[in-house]
């Protein structure tokens, strides 16, 4: 095991034992009976200065087209949620099945768009020949993992959606914009890991 699989491990299984902590949905904008199971990968490069891949959608995508993603999608009949999200991962990445440790499963996710999302958390060898479907992502690019779960690097916004006001995070990195379902699946993992404060002295 590694060091960093072994540090992931222990904080999440650390984060899950301590129970309930305050956590971001949309599901109060899904209308009832719309909800569809998915799933994403989080897969954290094993260097010393961890990164997390990420992909950017298509713009002819009918669901968040454009929009920065982890790689993912809704579950497949008879699959879990981890057995969905390493498919996902070949599929989008040409990410091998056997490059990917995983750590495990954390907070589900609640958009308002009606998509209830397992993230599931992985390790991954540094520097993987990635290669982008065309159809399902348009680049993927890596940005580092105390970026992304250091809240104080995160904008808050507003906006009205469906006459309600919507509270969001959003950060620009190297040309992209992170928002949304997945800058709040950052935030809960933020929350969750404790990432940032586990490794002050």
């Amino acid at each position: 095991m590694s060091e960093l699989l072994d540090r992931l491990t222990q904080l999440l299984a650390q984060g899950h034992a301590h129970g309930d902590i305050e956590l971001l949905s949309d599901g109060r904008f899904a209308g009832a009976g719309r909800t569809a199971e998915a799933a994403v990968l989080i897969a954290v490069t094993d260097r010393p200065e961890p990164g997390v891949i990420l992909t950017q959608r298509p713009r002819t995508m009918r669901d968040h087209p454009g929009q920065v993603a982890f790689p993912g999608g809704k579950l497949d009949h008879g699959e879990d949620a981890i057995q969905a999200a390493l498919r996902e991962g070949w599929e989008e990445l040409a990410l091998a099945l056997d490059a990917v440790r995983v750590v495990g499963p954390t907070d589900r996710y609640q958009t308002g768009t009606g998509f209830d999302i397992t993230p599931v958390l992985a390790v991954i060898p540094p520097d993987l020949p990635l290669v982008a479907h065309a159809r399902e992502v348009e680049s993927w690019f890596e940005a580092p993992l105390d970026l992304l779960m250091d809240e104080s690097n995160w904008s808050e916004r507003t906006a009205y959606w469906q006459g309600t006001e919507r509270r969001f995070y959003e950060m620009d990195f190297a040309g992209y914009r992170i928002w949304g379902a997945t800058a709040a699946i950052c935030a809960n993992l933020s929350r969750r890991l404790r990432w940032i404060a586990s490794a002050a002295p």
